[in-house]
């Protein structure tokens, strides 16, 4: 973890994009301008729909750490988001698939009946998609 303002975009602008998540003060957003087009194409762009521009950096961060899982649907209604990467392990990987299919499922209303989730498919980011055996990866979930 990091912080800080000017030293940050310099690293930034010089193509140091190892991390996660940044977080912003709706001040020092105007100071992001200069590195938007690198933090925007890799998804890392600070944003207070995603709640990462905020007054409260501190409990933000808390609630990264913790875990908070932060995903959108597109138009018909499926969601893309990451859950791993090259460097984890397959049982680092199976957890955060499974805390993500666990995230998805609690935010159901509870106006929804029936089938919320239709189908699971994992893929790299440029890779095929393979299809999961529904039953089975919901029922480890639960």
């Amino acid at each position: 973890m990091k912080a800080g303002i000017d030293e940050l975009i310099e690293e930034v602008s010089k193509g140091w994009t190892d991390f996660d998540v940044a977080v912003a003060t709706p001040d020092a957003m105007k100071n992001l301008g200069k590195i938007a087009k690198i933090l925007g194409t890799k998804g890392l762009m600070p944003n207070p729909k995603a709640g990462t521009v905020t007054m409260d950096v501190e409990k933000t961060i808390e609630a990264i750490r913790k875990g908070r899982v932060e995903f959108r649907t597109d138009k018909m209604g499926q969601i893309h988001n990451i859950f791993g990467k090259v460097s984890f392990t397959e049982e680092q990987m199976k957890d955060n698939l499974k805390s993500f299919i666990r995230a998805v499922l609690d935010i159901k209303p509870p106006s929804i009946k029936g089938t919320f989730i239709a189908n699971i498919s994992v893929a790299t980011a440029m890779g095929p998609g393979i299809k999961l055996d529904l039953q089975k990866a919901l029922a480890e979930v639960k």
